[in-house]
């Protein structure tokens, strides 16, 4: 199988010249821009003297849904600057001015569907990255970054002003965009890249200045250029974002627990600063940062020896994030195909929640929820044209439980070392784009009072990751891109070991023959690397890839990967109808073969998949999926123990939705995996009805069902000399039938464009029932023995959870698989006003509460009824913003 990929992507490459494709797009005309002497009043109406003089820019086209066509409503655009700001005027004709969609919903809240317009601005001139700033017909203002010529990231929040006003024409808006607010090249003559935007809600018409086709790749490397701006200079402003917060919390607790009397309040202040370091860098910083206004992360109940990945959320961490990604760079799309692409940058490690064990013995503790961030800093811009730069560094504080024994004694327990984590990234982009070369680095140290810590803890890390790309044609039709990664760790043999025998890397694995627990290691190395080739332009795309990550690889301390040991790669295609028939606006087919393998040459996945996209005319979509896989080997099902096989599977999707403009949108969706060959079977099921009963109103209830029923679920493993056919450990596996439901609920109201009130709630309920509990015979396979087979006439009690190998008197207490029930609502409420802009004020409320038993039934209506009569952890939380600058 890797030999047929390889040839193939061999082909692809060699042949990559001679199918380029030689369309390009054609120059657009300059978009000018007028000085004006004095600031322009923005409040959406189009009437100060500079608009009079300021030149008209109005051909937009359509990019959906007819592409090429001229837009269906005239829009027209003036661009005006003073010594401070850019201002943008937009004047949207609308012959049916009470059609217009103008939803009111809280900042950046994407998938709204209202009219809105936008610009774009590449301030550096570089083709690649930028700005964009957006205000919909309600008023609501949206703001990010590009990068990649293509990509966004919406975490960015600037500070500017933006109005618009519905009337009898159309609507009308106005922008203020200060030039502290960007960043870019020092000169007299200034020259941008510029685009335009106008989105209609009603018939989903996206109108462009300049759009980039259906079928090619490349947005900011299209902007026509901004001329006529002379004698400005980029911002360097120091804005200083102060807060005060102030929290009390209603939690549940033991009735003698002395740390918790079941209420607390907490005060707390820091604040965030951020400045211009010369033309081209912006220096953020934050002291003591709080972060009490996040959404509540969603409950999980994870069965798997794979850690749950949880978005950032964090503000500080969360804006110009964008700049530390690093690995895929250069191309529109990476595909991965069960390639377990590494996160090399996942902020949530710095301040997670104490990671260090307590002692044994104590009956009651007081630990901290997170490490408490002491600092943070960042630097983030251009060292020079087309070289990226960003750099992170952050110190958590060393963390102590207090601790109470069963005398009623109470001591101390370290549980987190002091911790310095630093982050560099830079990237360079050569001409036109055409070659990129980057680097990222990584560390994490750590400052050690006692042994205990240093066997629970890696004493230092580090991670560096040199990726880039090349469009090998003149027309960047294709385009090769990658990365290279290579990791360190250092700590005590004790840590060592844990690391290479946990669940990332099972180096304890008896049949293994690239690696083996080292017991005495004091480190710990390893290497990761992929290359794609893609066919960005066309009706024809390709999308193909071949990648390892050693099993070695270790990058946890600072970032986020599944595991290492593999070997993968795939060969893709796309094929797209991008002109409209009579049923479809366009739809396209893909399809894929792919494969991976272990480092000792084990096939361990492999397929064939396709899917098929329609848009729809009345603005409905399905998405439906198919892929069928061969029996291959696991190296992971025995957690740490030997190989074992995987029996066919075959997988179905399926994805519909209705127009996303009307009062009533919904979507239903479907998952399917089935391997009839060991009696498993899983599948999910997901709908969602939003309703919008006003513009500033929306209710969502997205409800979840799945069920999965693994026929080799592992279970346990234990010591046995007698087991000489699974090299001296006899491994248990059982059935695992599990339900679970879930449903996330979501209120918006927005009063005003700056004021919102948001809920969000998550009542879950899971349940496992285990059965048929049995010993795995021999390795690479799926044969297991049942009581009274095998070398002895072993017995295993269901109540206890003895097993008896042999039939004598000895039997091994491994215990019994634990059926359960587990039931929680999470959710939260979270009024914020921006009562001046850069300012803003919260209150939130937080509640929580779950239940545990052992019945292992799935019981809906009992455990909905139950959870009302939980008892809940309340917080409630206060946060005053205030915004500084000069």
């Amino acid at each position: 199988m890797h030999r047929a990929v390889l040839v193939l992507v061999s082909l692809l490459w060699a042949s990559a010249a001679v199918a380029a494709d030689s369309a390009s797009p054609s120059p657009f005309p300059n978009v000018q821009i007028e000085r004006v002497d004095s600031p322009i009043s923005v409040d959406g109406q189009l009437n100060d003297a500079g608009w009079q003089k300021a030149a008209v820019v109005s051909n937009f086209t359509q990019k959906e849904p007819n592409q090429g066509a001229p837009g269906s409503q005239r829009t027209e655009v003036r661009v005006l600057y003073d010594d401070d700001a850019i201002y943008l005027g937009a004047r949207m004709f609308d012959a049916h001015p009470d059609s217009i969609v103008k939803l009111l919903s809280r900042r950046d809240s994407g998938g709204s569907h209202s009219d809105d317009f936008g610009v774009y601005l590449d301030p550096y001139h570089d083709r690649r990255s930028g700005y964009y700033f957006k205000v919909n017909a309600g008023g609501t203002i949206y703001d990010g970054t590009l990068f990649n010529d293509g990509w966004d990231d919406d975490s960015w929040d600037g500070v500017w002003e933006a109005k618009a006003k519905v009337d009898a024409e159309g609507w009308t808006a106005e922008m203020k965009i200060p030039f502290s607010q960007l960043r870019f090249a020092k000169g007299s003559e200034q020259e941008w890249g510029i685009n335009f935007s106008r989105a209609m809600g009603r018939g989903f018409e996206d109108d462009f200045l300049v759009y980039n086709p259906r079928n090619e790749s490349g947005f900011v490397s299209r902007f026509p250029s901004l001329t006529g701006l002379s004698n400005v200079t980029p911002g360097n402003a120091i804005e200083f974002r102060p807060f005060a917060t102030s929290k009390v919390e209603f939690l549940k607790h033991a009735a003698q627990d002395p740390f918790n009397d079941g209420s607390n309040i907490t005060p707390n202040m820091g604040g965030d600063l951020s400045m211009a370091l010369g033309d081209k860098l912006t220096v953020n910083a934050t002291v003591n940062p709080d972060f009490g206004q996040v959404e509540v992360d969603p409950a999980v109940v994870n069965l798997s020896d794979v850690e749950t990945f949880f978005p950032e959320k964090r503000p500080f961490f969360v804006q110009g994030s964008s700049i530390f990604q690093a690995g895929q760079q250069g191309a529109s799309d990476y595909w991965g195909f069960n390639y377990p692409m590494p996160t090399f940058f996942y902020t949530r490690r710095i301040g997670h929640a104490p990671q260090g064990d307590l002692p044994g013995g104590a009956d009651f503790a007081d630990v901290p929820d997170g490490t408490t961030i002491l600092g943070a800093a960042k630097v983030s811009g251009k060292l020079s044209e087309g070289l990226n730069f960003g750099m992170l560094h952050a110190v958590t504080a060393k963390e102590r439980a207090e601790i109470q024994f069963a005398d009623r004694t109470r001591g101390h327990a370290d549980v987190e070392p002091l911790t310095y984590y630093g982050v560099g990234r830079a990237l360079k982009e050569f001409k036109e784009r055409r070659n990129g070369l980057g680097i990222l680095t990584t560390v994490a140290a750590r400052k050690f009072d006692n042994q205990t810590l240093k066997n629970e803890f890696n004493k230092a890390s580090l991670t560096g990751v040199l990726d880039g790309w090349h469009f090998i044609d003149p027309n960047k039709t294709w385009v090769a891109s990658g990365f290279l990664s290579g990791t360190y760790v250092n700590a005590t043999a004790a840590r060592i070991s844990a690391i290479e025998a946990s669940s990332r890397h099972y180096f304890q694995r008896p049949d293994a023959n690239a690696f083996s627990l080292d017991t005495a290691a004091t480190s710990l190395q390893g290497a990761a690397g992929r290359v794609w080739l893609n066919k960005e332009k066309g009706n024809w795309t390709s999308n193909s890839a071949i990648g390892f990550i050693s099993p070695g690889f270790e990058l946890n301390d600072l970032g986020f990967m599944s595991r290492g040991d593999v070997i993968n790669s795939h060969v893709a295609g796309q094929y797209k109808w991008t002109t409209p028939t009579r049923n479809v606006k366009n739809h396209n087919v893909s399809s894929a073969v792919f494969a991976s393998k272990d480092f000792d040459g084990n096939l361990i996945a492999a397929g064939v998949w396709g899917k098929g996209f329609w848009w729809f005319h009345n603005n409905w979509t399905l998405e439906t999926g198919v892929a069928q896989n061969p029996e291959t080997t696991s190296p992971r099902r025995s957690r740490g123990g030997p190989l074992m096989l995987k029996a066919p599977g075959t997988e179905l999707s399926m994805f519909f939705d209705t127009d996303g403009s009307r009062k009533r949108y919904y979507y239903v969706s479907g998952y399917s995996y089935s391997q009839p060959g060991e009696n498993s079977h899983n599948w999910n099921t997901e709908a969602n009805v939003t309703y919008k009963p006003k513009p500033n109103l929306s209710v969502s209830l997205i409800p979840n069902y799945s069920y999965s029923r693994d026929g080799a679920f592992y279970y346990t493993s234990f010591a046995d000399p007698g087991a000489a056919a699974t090299y001296g450990r006899r491994y248990l596996f059982s059935t695992i039938e599990q339900h679970t439901f879930s449903s996330n609920i979501r209120i918006n109201v927005s009063f005003t464009p700056t004021m919102s009130l948001q809920f969000y709630g998550q009542p879950l309920i899971s349940s496992g029932k285990y059965s048929n509990v049995r010993e795995l015979a021999k390795p690479r396979s799926l044969n297991f023995y049942k009581q009274g087979e095998g070398t002895g006439t072993w017995t295993y009690d269901e109540a206890t959870g003895a097993f008896d190998p042999d039939g004598t008197a000895g039997a091994a207490s491994v215990g019994h698989p634990t059926d359960f029930n587990y039931k929680s609502l999470r959710g939260n409420a979270v009024f914020r006003w921006e009562y001046t802009p850069g300012a803003a004020l919260y209150f939130v409320w937080t509640q929580s509460r779950e239940g545990f038993d052992r019945t292992g039934e799935f019981a809906f209506n009992r455990s909905i009824s139950q959870l009302g009569k939980l008892d809940s952890n309340n917080i409630f939380l206060v946060k005053a913003t205030y915004y500084l600058s000069r």
